[in-house]
């Protein structure tokens, strides 16, 4: 249930397949994963310029997405945001595009787009006039191009100012739709006017004098040449060359679902890739375009637009704000407070209280020690994002089943045997607010989170279990490649689990395929000319022949020396591609916004064709022709050292940064940056980039490693409440530079209770 009627994302994640969010691209596929976060982007505070709304504001007003994503017309961007969280699926068809976009309003001023283009007329490899069945990689597929916009909000909209933007299509991408805009949109009552000037793709016709040109001749050329490889930023290429003046205004009419428009067009898709490389005809007969959006309903539309004076474009809308989505939940009743009847602690029905503090307050596993007159429970925290209420219950279970002279009960929250924080409670204190006896009675004014004191207990109930087996399904899926458009997979990982020790797991996982197409997948091993370097992830297709396979086996060990200082240490078949052994060390202060910390790993690169065993030398003999070879890491290391960090920032608010420096699996060095937003509901969108020593043409297609996240509390697509996440990551292309290890344990995330991130409590009233 969602605050205004926004589309539920789960059924968001089910209609559309979670869209681009789960896509991963090429060769390797974006699987589902439980914790990740964080990205950097550039800023730009305009609080200084505010100025207030102006008072013909008398109508109702939606943002409407256009054809390639993002906040807009028809065909170009305004100078508008959306609401600070909103997310958007959109997707757009006419005779020669499909646009399939997914836009998140990141931040107030902060709006960034994801896009797959499908050219109807074109195919990855072979001529029109060719038989694409006899094409053996690609076959019939159409070419695809994947693009990523931005846009970043200059001046908000005051009584005399506009609103306005600048923005870059294409960011890093082929080359065939980039551009830049800047952009002012003003509103008056139901009308809201745009004019704005736009280079590149969208400012194709030239109709206007480009003003930079005046200023430096270096901006009166534009590089006209598409970049195959793309993922390069090309900032060399911005804002040069012909510009254009574009404008229009979108109308809500008095029928509240109706919004109609009308835009002048900054190209004249002279230059568009259709015409350039397969000459089809586009020419434009009018820049005048109209469209119309109808809203069925609060997170949906239909649209429809006449563009060029002989186009038809259809298309819809999908839409939810993740700072107004909420959950209902069918939870355990709270206990009540009574007294206990108990004298001593003996009478305790020990087994009792640890089922209770399970099922009713969410501690997990919970050892049970008493001090003196105080009690102590000791369990990991399953349930409760917000752990107020983690506490309250748990406090009110014991305060029910000890006796009166139990003064003090003290709640230590734990995960992998690690101690992370410790909750003490007064239990006069306590029972007085619960029985409201004086005004404004809250239970969080009688217990108070510290660091932990690490007092001798005596041991009344161990609830560890040492052994545990799961089951789980996996998704994985990919967009965009040149074999077919959508490649999946469909299976099962059975997990399993022994404590050897207290500190000491033995961990393992299969994954049992159920249906999968990739048949289509033939890309093996790239003949493109980056045969030095290594292949740590552009062998996938070679490790997902089994039906069922070795996901991972490996000990670990955990170990926390207090004052906020964690380690493990780690061997065995660390994940489906790699083995090995190595640590990691965290140092997370109690309650602060930063932590820091390293990890080693020694690895050898698993045999495909063996569960069991590793790659014995580097050079290994292309399977599919003898006459060609190719890298693999036969022995290795990589590690890194990692600085987490919460901005206090009001124009970065709820925001993680993550950097880490090291060596990353091809033996290339470099840093890796991690930014992360956190919106009210707990859901958390990140990107990634990995930027090394390594050129790109070595590297080859993409230039450089980057990707995209979000990660969703399970609490807000279930009906129980759960402390848990799902997370589904996006790459445009996966190559061999840039990339890490998936370690199955990583510190931060198992330490989140130290200084929550991950289990932030929703905010959303």
């Amino acid at each position: 249930m969602l605050k205004q009627k926004s589309f539920p994302l789960s059924a968001v994640c089910t209609s559309v397949t979670c869209a681009l969010l789960m896509a991963n691209s090429a060769s390797v596929f974006a699987e589902t994963v439980f914790t990740d976060t964080a990205r950097a982007e550039t800023t730009i505070d305009s609080s200084s310029i505010r100025a207030e709304k102006s008072s013909f504001d008398d109508t109702e007003y939606r943002t409407s997405q256009m054809n390639f994503g993002g906040v807009g017309l028809m065909q170009m961007p305004t100078g508008r945001m959306a609401p600070e969280g909103e997310f958007n699926f959109s997707a757009s068809f006419n005779n020669e595009y499909y646009f399939y976009n997914v836009s998140l309003q990141v931040m107030p001023w902060l709006e960034t787009t994801i896009r797959y283009t499908q050219v109807q007329d074109l195919l990855y490899s072979g001529g029109a006039d060719q038989d694409c069945s006899q094409n053996s990689f690609s076959g019939c597929t159409k070419y695809t191009d994947k693009g990523i916009d931005f846009k970043l909000r200059l001046i908000e909209e005051g009584y005399y100012l506009p609103e306005v933007s600048v923005g870059v299509r294409d960011f890093g991408g082929t080359g065939l739709f980039d551009g830049e805009f800047v952009a002012a949109t003003k509103r008056f009552g139901p009308v809201d006017f745009t004019l704005g000037m736009a280079w590149g793709y969208m400012g194709t016709s030239g109709n206007f004098t480009n003003p930079l040109c005046k200023a430096s001749d270096k901006y009166c050329e534009r590089p006209s040449d598409y970049k195959g490889n793309g993922g390069s930023v090309d900032f060399e290429r911005w804002f040069k060359g012909d510009a254009a003046i574009y404008g229009g205004f979108e109308y809500q009419t008095p029928y509240k679902p109706l919004t109609l428009k009308l835009e002048y067009d900054g190209n004249d898709y002279s230059q568009d890739f259709p015409v350039v490389r397969g000459g089809v005809d586009m020419t434009q007969h009018t820049p005048w375009n109209v469209g119309a959006v109808y809203r069925f309903t609060d997170w949906g539309s239909a649209k429809v637009s006449y563009e060029r004076g002989d186009t038809l474009t259809l298309g819809f809308d999908l839409s939810t704000n993740f700072n107004e989505m909420y959950s209902v939940w069918r939870d355990t009743e709270t206990a009540e407070l009574r007294p206990s009847g108990v004298e001593t602690v003996d009478d305790i029905d020990m087994a009792a209280l640890a089922s209770q503090l399970e099922t009713i307050a969410g501690y997990e596993q919970a050892q049970i020690l008493v001090d003196d007159n105080s009690i102590v429970v000791k369990g990991t925290q399953v349930k409760y994002r917000d752990r107020d209420i983690a506490v309250e219950r748990g406090a009110t279970v014991i305060a029910n089943a000890v006796p009166s002279y139990i003064d003090t009960y003290k709640i230590i929250e734990n995960d992998k045997s690690m101690e992370l924080t410790e909750t003490t409670v007064n239990a006069q204190a306590f029972k007085a607010a619960a029985n409201n006896n004086y005004l404004n009675a809250q239970t969080r004014d009688a217990s108070h989170t510290h660091e932990l004191e690490r007092k001798k207990s005596v041991i009344y109930h161990d609830g560890r279990e040492r052994f545990d087996v799961s089951i789980s399904p996996n998704l994985a899926q990919s967009f965009g490649s040149a074999e077919n458009f959508y490649l999946y997979s469909l299976g099962l990982y059975t997990n399993a689990s022994f404590w050897a020790l207290n500190n000491v797991e033995l961990s393992g996982s299969l994954y049992v395929n159920l249906v999968d197409n990739y048949d289509k997948f033939n890309y093996t091993v790239p003949s493109d000319g980056t045969d030095q370097t290594p292949r740590v992830r552009t062998l996938f297709r070679s490790y997902v022949d089994d039906p069922v396979r070795l996901d991972r086996l490996q000990l670990t060990w955990f170990e926390d020396y207090g004052s906020g200082v964690y380690t493990q240490a780690y061997g065995g078949y660390l994940e489906s591609m790699f083995a090995g052994v190595g640590g990691e060390i965290l140092y997370r202060p109690f309650n602060q916004n930063w932590a820091i910390g390293a990890d080693m790993t020694a690895i050898s690169q698993r045999d495909p064709e063996s569960w069991f065993g590793t790659f014995d030398q580097e050079i290994q003999v292309n399977p599919d022709d003898s006459s060609r070879t190719y890298k693999v890491i036969d022995k290795g290391t990589t590690g890194f050292i990692t600085g987490y960090y919460t901005p206090q920032w009001d124009f970065l608010s709820d925001t993680l940064l993550k950097v880490g420096v090291g060596k990353f699996l091809a033996g290339d060095i470099g840093t890796r940056v991690d930014f992360s937003k956190q919106f009210k509901s707990g859901v958390i969108a990140g990107a990634f980039v990995s930027l090394t020593d390594m050129t790109t043409e070595e590297y080859g297609e993409g230039s450089y490693t980057k990707g995209f996240y979000v990660s969703i509390p399970f609490d807000l697509v279930t009906v129980k409440p759960s402390s848990s996440r799902s997370g589904f990551t996006w790459l445009p292309i996966t190559r061999d530079g840039g990339q890490v290890l998936n370690k199955q344990y990583n510190l931060f995330d198992q330490t989140d209770a130290r200084s929550p991130w991950f289990q932030r409590p929703s905010s959303v009233k």
